[in-house]
């Protein structure tokens, strides 16, 4: 007689063993009608699941009860929308083999090998689509069966599948003893694949489908082994959702960082230099230092302290801070001191040796900085401290470094060198809620303040299972407990993240939707009780004794080059008077105004703005298009009349009609005014009444 505890704690219960499906029409017709799935303890599964024991169950829909796509119901969707388009692919060449097809936040993927005289091209994805909506149209459910490892083994041998058969045998190795295949329709006669599963009910619910592109990948990501062409789709319970969503592609191809950095020239990745280290230009470091400066403006505020440290450090620092080695592979390879390196070749040491005494860390060298806090902690531990010190805040924007695999870069959001507006706090227990609250105040202003008001938080909290974390979970409880209740002061959407925390401590992020909807995890604070510890910090309490410090890590940027990134994509390139790197440009009608328009600058310049002059030959015209362009946020055009009435005539990015004409020095003085105060009062709104 099994108990099924529903979310909102009502139980019901069952003579016998019953399905989620049969649970949910006990509830109500319309939510079975409705039903796309389920979560049994939390396990995402099929509607069909049996439901033979006590347990937790949540019915999943399309909408959240806050009305919102469900991503569980997306992720049931997706992976059976992959299905579709597998077996339309195989339909359509035969000599087709299936090897891997999992679902993603935007759709999902099929790795396939195809025979070396049919590959597959972008030419195929109308018949794709087509053959995809006839098994739609047919409505076949998702049908779930297993089979014992050696009867599933069997079948899938007699099928010929190489790549079947070493999913199975991953499958076996990971602790299964069932083999499960879902066939869409009736099993040994329909198509069918080796599959894990959850799926929808069946493939009627499928709304709205795409085909999306083809991409090269490798059979276990080993490029020494089988090219495999990557197929790539998306799907939606609605047309209209899928609409939506190519809408926002075609928006986000607009606004690509990398299209649009090189094209307003704000940065520049060299094949010399190196991929993922990016040689920021004079108009982009106009941009860095404009936020840099604003931000350590509110860090003096808030009573942070400068500090600067070098770019590299002994490898036995990282050792006691840990980064090394539970970052090993995501850290650029340990530089041996010389010394170290001429005595093991004298010892005979061969290659293969020293690269195991590097990766075990077992040399004497030094490492590329993946982190500052070791460094920020030694500051700390440089003098002794007293609890009347404390809070101590120390601040810096610190280029560290991490190696990325090359087909992970991207840009500027995806990096092998970056830098973080750091800080580090170290305070008493009782300080830290306060110390808390004040970073994530922090992160909030900054966010408000460039329009990024649209953001969620995101608490990483440690996985109880999993030895990746240090530190006594005692204190875990403590620094999880700060963070809950911090993050719940700030009005906005907060999730709990269990597994998502830093292996020292837990950590706040901030999750932040742009303009077109798209999510960035941005600024983040972690509370930490183990590096002070592995460190053996200490200040001295007012009892006279010593007493361990908390260590509160904290970047309301994160990384600037990722961050710049976003601000290029979420602002399209149009950046806001205060952040843009040519704020006003000059455009006299002919060679007689010139002079008059080098005053302006000059005028301008002496404001503290940042502006130019184009004195070229091209007719206005052609230098408003040419200033239009480069998005720079007012173009000023000048002639004689101008000239005779001190004035200016206004024109400013995006707005369709001229501002209009406007006194010189009530231009520059509302201008000025514009950029000190980060666009809470524009030019537009001081233009004469009637413009």
């Amino acid at each position: 007689m099994p108990r099924i505890t529903l979310p909102d704690g009502s139980v019901k219960e069952f003579e016998s063993p019953v399905t989620a499906r049969q649970v949910a029409e006990s509830i109500g017709a319309r939510l079975a009608q409705a039903a796309v799935g389920c979560r049994v303890d939390g396990e995402l599964a099929d509607l069909g699941t049996v439901l033979d024991r006590d347990c937790s169950l949540a019915i999943v829909t399309e909408k959240t009860r806050a009305g919102d796509p469900d991503p569980d119901a997306l992720f049931l969707l997706r992976h059976s929308t992959a299905h579709v388009m597998a077996e339309a692919i195989q339909r359509i060449v035969p000599g087709a083999q299936l090897v891997y097809g999992p679902p993603l936040d935007t759709g999902f993927y099929y790795d396939i090998a195809f025979p070396e005289d049919r590959p597959l091209k972008e030419g195929d994805f109308e018949a794709i689509e087509a053959e995809m909506a006839r098994i739609v149209k047919n409505d076949r459910p998702f049908t779930r069966y297993e089979l014992p490892v050696d009867e599933g083994m069997a079948k899938l041998k007699g099928e010929g599948s190489k790549y079947k058969i070493d999913n199975a045998e991953q499958a076996v190795k990971a602790g299964s003893d069932r083999l499960s295949f879902y066939a869409t329709g009736e099993p040994g006669k329909d198509w069918e694949d080796l599959c894990r599963g959850p799926h929808v009910p069946g493939t009627g619910r499928i709304g709205a489908f795409k085909v999306m592109s083809l991409a090269s990948s490798y059979w276990h990501g080993d490029e020494n082994s089988d090219r495999l062409t990557r197929v790539y789709g998306t799907a939606f319970f609605s047309k209209k959702d899928l609409d939506a969503h190519m809408m926002r592609i075609e928006e986000a191809r607009k606004r690509d960082h990398r299209v649009l950095g090189r094209k307003l020239q704000l940065f520049h990745i060299d094949e010399q230099v190196g991929q993922g280290l990016i040689l920021w230009t004079p108009r982009g470091s106009v941009i860095r230092k404009e936020l840099q400066d604003w931000i350590g403006g509110e860090l003096r505020k808030m009573g942070y302290t400068d500090v600067y440290c070098p770019h590299i450090g002994k490898l036995d620092l990282y050792k006691t801070s840990g980064h090394f080695p539970y970052y090993a592979e995501s850290q650029f390879v340990p530089v041996m001191e010389r010394d170290f390196l001429s005595k093991v070749s004298d010892e005979g040491c061969s290659c293969s040796d020293l690269s195991n005494m590097m990766g075990e860390g077992d040399i004497e060298g030094y490492l590329l900085k993946p982190m500052n806090c070791p460094h920020h902690i030694k500051i700390f531990d440089s003098q002794p401290r007293s609890y009347r010190d404390l809070p101590i805040r120390l601040s810096e924007f610190g280029t560290v470094y991490r190696w990325e695999q090359s087909g992970e870069l991207n840009g500027m959001t995806r990096v092998r060198c970056f830098t973080v507006d750091d800080a580090h706090l170290f305070c008493r227990e009782d300080q830290v809620g306060e110390e808390v609250r004040g970073c994530l105040k922090l992160v909030k202003i900054a966010f408000e303040t460039l329009g990024l008001t649209d953001f969620r938080i995101r608490v990483g909290l440690r996985d109880p299972d999993s030895s990746k974390y240090v530190g006594d979970p005692a204190v875990w409880d403590k620094a999880e407990a700060a963070c809950r209740e911090a993050a719940s002061e700030l009005g906005a959407k907060v999730s709990m993240e269990p597994g998502e925390a830093a292996f020292y401590g837990p950590k706040i992020d901030f999750v932040v939707k742009d303009v077109i909807g798209r999510e960035w995890q941005l600024g983040t604070v972690q509370v930490d009780y183990n590096l002070p510890q592995r460190f053996d910090l200490s200040y001295v309490g007012a009892d006279n004794q010593r007493h361990r410090p908390v260590m509160i890590h904290r970047a309301p940027f994160g990384s600037l080059e990722r961050f710049v990134g976003v601000l290029i994509e979420h602002f399209a390139g149009a950046f806001p008077l205060w952040l843009s790197p040519e704020q006003v440009r000059v455009l006299p009608i002919s060679e007689k105004s010139n002079d008059y328009a080098k005053e302006v600058v000059a005028k301008l310049t002496e404001a503290g703005l940042r502006a130019t002059l184009d004195d070229s030959d091209n007719r206005v015209q052609g230098k408003i298009k040419a200033g239009s362009e480069m998005k720079i946020p007012y173009l000023l055009v000048v002639g004689p009349r101008d000239a005779e009435n001190r004035a200016v005539s206004v024109r400013a990015f995006g707005e369709e009609k001229d501002l209009g004409q406007m006194p010189l020095e009530d231009f520059v003085a509302a201008a000025a005014e514009e950029h000190r105060g980060k666009g809470k009062v524009t030019v537009k709104d001081r233009m004469p009444a009637g413009v």
